[in-house]
Parts: structure tokens; C-alpha cells; sequence
């Protein structure tokens, strides 16, 4: 059990909190602010990472992520000092994946060399759509020509770029969705991330459904009509799903989100970053505090964590599971067994492959195409 995380590999999630508008769907820890001091906000992530890292040592670093919010917004300096940094404490991979989020605005493109040039060699741009008017109504402050340029420009500077997509929008039919994708396909380097329109109550989107005025939706049947038009055009391009909504060329996957998805450890540092890290054979969940001012209150006191929870080991399968059969790799059927201390319930497995929403292979538990279209439901159906 002790080292049960060395299975998922081990990362670094540093949260930049700020955005320049707030999307209406999001529900990300996401703030807008005019003033940042790029120092206290760098002096406050070295501390963590000092904090963070003096509880691992002699651990590889496999992969940084910088998420937010838009980490393109970050000084180039201050994810070179942060990527520094973190080499200086943790062993770094001979391959590690650096990945950094961008909004593709003209000025953050611009600064694509020198994050670069930090030690970045992997950019996530987020497009969202290939449409002027579904960018205004997702409130996206970039149109299509910007966001093409951003692309171009990374594309030059990154041997590794992926860009997001958002499908059953407002008002978008099946054709258009498949013609969008097909676009979209004709620009992807190695992976794309294709996410469902989802609802997120606290959202400006949540809310003006909750009053009957978010109009167009797509019915789920149509929702999930895309979805198999999703899978089947991406596998067509040679970038099959190798996560339900993750697609890349074989070897081209994320290894930052492998590493949750096969439940390793990560670090998490920043406001409202979460972590899943094994001390003294126990794992434990991390939280910090949401509020950007509050955590660096947090910090400046030591500590920028709000709360630490051992978590069980039933607890522990449980995530495992709920991970694990995202991707089309599955899960491993005895480290479950070993996490649970219990075999998965006969009964409920048989009927779910019956279904053909499940299939045992090589010591692997693996959710089918059909499975993964309704995970949400077998997973509760192996857990209920």
C-alpha cells in the first residue's frame, strides 16, 4: 500500500487563480483582478513548493501543470522561476511534461517563446469553438481569426499543442458540430480535449437556466448523438478517445491527467488546487483555500493548505474506480482488489458486461465505447 501511488506516476498542479473576463460557464476558481503583483504571487508559490516538497523528497517529477484560470497570464519569468524551483527539489523525469493553459488572446500569444525558452514544451489553448457567435455566447473575449493565431504561433514554438472544444452549444445542430470537428481536426498537432456543454450551478450559465432563459440547448439524445459523432471522427483522423473526452495520437496522450487518471500523486499548490499525495503510507486529500487573498494569507503563515484528509482505502478503490474506467486503458482488476480489500461485486459486473458496458481483459476492468458514453451510470451501478 505504501507505495501504491508509484502505479499513476507523480506531478505538480500550480493553480494561477486570474482570468481577464469570467466565463459564463465556468465554474473553475477563476477570478478577474487589475492589479497582480507578479512577486508575491511568485514568493508565495516558491514557499509552497518549498513547503510541498520538503514532505516528498527523493521523488521523481514526472509532470507540471499550470492551470487556472488563464496561466498565460502568468510573468514568463515566474513559471521559469516556478519550473526552476520545483527541478531544484524533485528528481525531473528525462521526459517531463511541462504544460501550461493559454487563452488565445494576442498578447499572451506573444509571450509563447519565452515561456518556451522557461522550460514549457507543452501549450493547451483554449478555443472553444470555431464560431464567432458561439465565442460571444460563451463569453469568450477572442474571435476565431485571434485564436487561429495563437495556434500558428504555438504550433511554431511547441513540438506539443492541444486545444479545447466545447460541442452542444446553443443552437448547434449535429451537422455543424461534425463540420466544426472536422476544421478543428484539419489544425490538431498531437490532441484535443472535446467537452460537453455541462450546466455547473454558481455559473452566470446556471443561473439564467434555473430562470428558463438559457434557450437552444441540445435534448440529451442530441447531446449524445454528438458525443458518437465525436468518437467516430477523431478515431477517422487517427486521434482516437484515450479519456472520455481527451483524444491524441498514440503517444501524444496528457501525462499530467494520466497521472489522475491512473490515481497517482500530485501536488497541489495555489488557490483552490487540490492534491492526492502518500505520506508515511497513507494518502491523503488536499485542499487549499479558494480565495486568492486568503491563501496568501495562508501562506505568508506557513501554510496555504485549508484541509488535509486521510483517506481510506475503501475510499481510495472507490477514486480509483471513478478514474480509472475514463480512460480507455481501464483499471488494473488487483490493485483495485487490494485498495477495496473486497472483489468487485460479481453480480453487478456480469450484468454490465451482459450490457456490453464493460469488459475484463488481461487483468484489466474496461469501460466499452457504449460504457464510457454513460459512465456516470455504470460507475454507480460498481459502487451502489
Amino acid at each position: 500500500m505504501t507505495d501504491d501511488w508509484r502505479n499513476g506516476g507523480f506531478g505538480l498542479y500550480v493553480h494561477w487563480p486570474f482570468c481577464e473576463a469570467k466565463c459564463p460557464y465556468c465554474d473553475f476558481n477563476s477570478h478577474v483582478s487589475k492589479n497582480i503583483d507578479q512577486k508575491q504571487w511568485l514568493k508565495a508559490y516558491l514557499d509552497e513548493l518549498r513547503r510541498t516538497a520538503s514532505e516528498t523528497p527523493d521523488r521523481v517529477l514526472n509532470t507540471i501543470f499550470f492551470g487556472g484560470g488563464t496561466p498565460s497570464l502568468m510573468a514568463p519569468d515566474t513559471v521559469a522561476a516556478i519550473i526552476d524551483e520545483a527541478r531544484s527539489h524533485w528528481r525531473p523525469a528525462n521526459d517531463m511534461e511541462i504544460t501550461l493553459e493559454a487563452n488565445p488572446g494576442s498578447v499572451e500569444a506573444g509571450r509563447f517563446a519565452a515561456y518556451r525558452d522557461a522550460g514549457v514544451n507543452r501549450i493547451s489553448i483554449g478555443i472553444q469553438a470555431l464560431n464567432d457567435e458561439d465565442l460571444r455566447r460563451l463569453g469568450r473575449i477572442h474571435s476565431v481569426a485571434e485564436a487561429r493565431a495563437a495556434f500558428d504561433i504555438a504550433r511554431n514554438c511547441f513540438d506539443r499543442v492541444s486545444f479545447d472544444l466545447i460541442y452542444a452549444r446553443q443552437h448547434q445542430t449535429l451537422d455543424a458540430w461534425r463540420a466544426e470537428l472536422t476544421e478543428a481536426l484539419s489544425m490538431a498537432v498531437d490532441h484535443l480535449s472535446l467537452y460537453q456543454l455541462t450546466i455547473e450551478e454558481g455559473t452566470a450559465f446556471g443561473d439564467r437556466y434555473a430562470v428558463g432563459k438559457l434557450r437552444g440547448l441540445p435534448e440529451d439524445e442530441h447531446a449524445a448523438d454528438m458525443y458518437l459523432a465525436t468518437q467516430e471522427i477523431c478515431e477517422a483522423h487517427g486521434l482516437p478517445a484515450y479519456e472520455v473526452s481527451n483524444h491524441a495520437r498514440p503517444g501524444s496522450e496528457s501525462r499530467h491527467n494520466l497521472i489522475y487518471w491512473r490515481y497517482g500523486d500530485y501536488v497541489g499548490i495555489g488557490p483552490g488546487a487540490h492534491g492526492r499525495v502518500t505520506l508515511d503510507g497513507q494518502k491523503m486529500a488536499t485542499e487549499t483555500y479558494l480565495s486568492p487573498n486568503a491563501w496568501l494569507d495562508a501562506v505568508a503563515k506557513g501554510n496555504g493548505e485549508k484541509e488535509r484528509t486521510v483517506l481510506p482505502t475503501q475510499d481510495q478503490a472507490s477514486e480509483y474506480l471513478m478514474m480509472g474506467l475514463r480512460v480507455a486503458e481501464g483499471l488494473n482488476i488487483d490493485r483495485y482488489n487490494t485498495l477495496s480489500q473486497q472483489p468487485l461485486p460479481e453480480d453487478k459486473v456480469n450484468d454490465l458486461k451482459e450490457l456490453s458496458m464493460i469488459n475484463q481483459e488481461n487483468g484489466r476492468l474496461v469501460a466499452t465505447k457504449d460504457g464510457r458514453a454513460v459512465l456516470n451510470a455504470v460507475i454507480r451501478e460498481l459502487l451502489g
